[in-house]
């Protein structure tokens, strides 16, 4: 809206709005008056035209341009934080992912070693001794990552000490060390000593999927010892894995190689299950530093006191190799090697992301084999085998499920349920409202009834 100008004669007095002086407005710029504060004539012009003043203008104008500024820059910053949520978003679905895909890939690694390394030599203890030695250098991988990301370093000896906590308030003394780790080194060996026997029995499929059991193993174990929390999912896990176990030797007809393979599988795993759950008992929960500080001591302890075993296997001739050497020592240090990787990114990965990717991690070394085996050994799978490997997998991801699963199920039912209800009511609101209006634009009032 324009007002009119009123020219004066150079040197005269322009009238006044008391004067009569007179603007034609229109109705948008009566509305701005009476919202905005009046503004007050000013000076003349040299021509004479008598000018509004434009300071409170040009401070309203200033104003406005300094809230849409402000207002630009906060958009902009809600635009970087979202943008930088985003990207650490994808960076630890990048980061949990490739966990999972390096804990699957070194145990399917460490399996099909283990298939080659038969082909030439057939001496599992020595090849469990053999590997085992090698947790001795966890410990040192895990104090050179220290030294590389720690601010504070730490010397090694006050390293650890402070990790020998794990074994009590003492540390590590000869007693607690013959007492407490002898032990778990020897269900450590038995577990990986029956699990290279069921794969000269069985396939690596098989193998994998029949180790998979021992999360239900650790269940069972977890309610009868430790007295844990009883669950109708996990039970039924446990069934389904046992279930697993019985088609797995039906396959064969309960004779032959399967059914002792597929008892060395199912010993694997129940002392694989045993460890963790005594593990749990005696030692509880464990950081980084001290899970490696305990995977070095057995490592120790295996060198020390068991290399009694493999040298009285070989002069037997119970594992008896000639000459010297035809040991496949490439094959035996990929299987250390792998085998080592894997007990780390176990320990790593139960610290720096969740335990259940671990687990999903461990399940899937069981398709991973099944395609080595197909691809490479031109396996065939019988549907009684593919049907008792598909029931182990299942159960083994039952047990994966919390413990409050049903809770927060019905929890995120009943929020579907509100948010349901309250769209309807929104639909419901939208309605009434459209229909008003349009009630209003035909001259007439709708009043909907309660």
């Amino acid at each position: 809206s324009r007002s009119s100008v009123i020219q004066c004669k150079p040197g005269g007095n322009c009238p006044s709005r008391h004067r009569g002086m007179t603007r034609q407005l229109s109705p948008l710029s009566v509305a701005e008056d009476s919202a905005a504060p009046i503004l007050e004539l000013q000076n003349r012009s040299p021509s004479g035209i008598c000018r509004h003043s434009r300071v409170e203008r040009q401070s309203r104008s200033g104003e406005e341009g300094t809230q849409m500024h402000t207002e630009s820059s906060t958009q902009e910053a809600e635009g970087q934080t979202r943008c930088q949520s985003c990207t650490s978003t994808f960076l630890k679905l990048i980061w949990r992912f490739l966990i999972i895909l390096s804990v699957s890939s070194s145990w399917v690694g460490t399996t099909q070693f283990v298939k080659i390394t038969y082909e030439t030599f057939d001496c599992p203890f020595f090849m469990t001794w053999f590997s085992t030695n090698w947790n001795i250098m966890v410990f040192p991988i895990y104090y050179s990552g220290h030294l590389a990301t720690a601010q504070e370093k730490q010397s090694p000896i006050k390293k650890f000490r402070e990790c020998s906590r794990i074994f009590g308030e003492d540390g590590l003394t000869l007693k607690i060390f013959l007492k407490r780790t002898a032990p778990f080194s020897i269900l450590w060996t038995l577990t990986n000593y029956l699990y290279l026997l069921a794969l000269k029995k069985l396939t690596a499929t098989d193998v994998s999927a029949l180790f998979c059991c021992n999360k239900a193993f650790v269940f069972l174990l977890s309610w009868i010892v430790l007295k844990d929390r009883f669950m109708g999912a996990r039970i039924v896990a446990a069934i389904m894995a046992i279930t697993g176990i019985v088609m797995m030797a039906y396959a064969d007809g309960f004779q032959g190689d399967s059914i002792i393979g597929v008892a060395y599988a199912v010993g694997s795993a129940s002392t694989s299950a045993l460890y963790k759950v005594l593990f749990k008992m005696f030692l509880g929960s464990a950081n980084f530093g001290e899970a490696a500080h305990f995977v070095s001591t057995l490592g120790f302890f295996n060198l020390i006191f068991i290399s009694v075993t493999p040298i009285i296997l070989y002069f037997t001739k119970v594992e008896y190799w000639s000459p010297f050497s035809a040991v496949p020592w490439g094959y035996l240090c990929g299987v250390a090697g792998l085998w080592l990787a894997f007990n780390i990114l176990v320990n790593v990965g139960v610290v720096l992301t969740y335990p259940i990717l671990i687990s999903i991690g461990t399940v899937l070394s069981v398709p991973g084999n099944a395609a080595v085996d197909l691809l490479k050994h031109k396996m065939i799978f019988s549907v009684v085998r593919l049907g008792a490997t598909i029931i182990i997998c299942i159960g083994f991801l039952l047990m994966l499920l919390p413990e409050e699963w049903d809770e927060i199920t019905l929890r995120f039912i009943n929020s579907l349920k509100e948010k349901k209800s309250e769209d309807h009511a929104d639909d419901i609101t939208d309605s009434s409202v459209h229909t008003r209006s349009r009630s209003r634009a035909n001259g007439t009032v709708s009043i909907p009834l309660a």
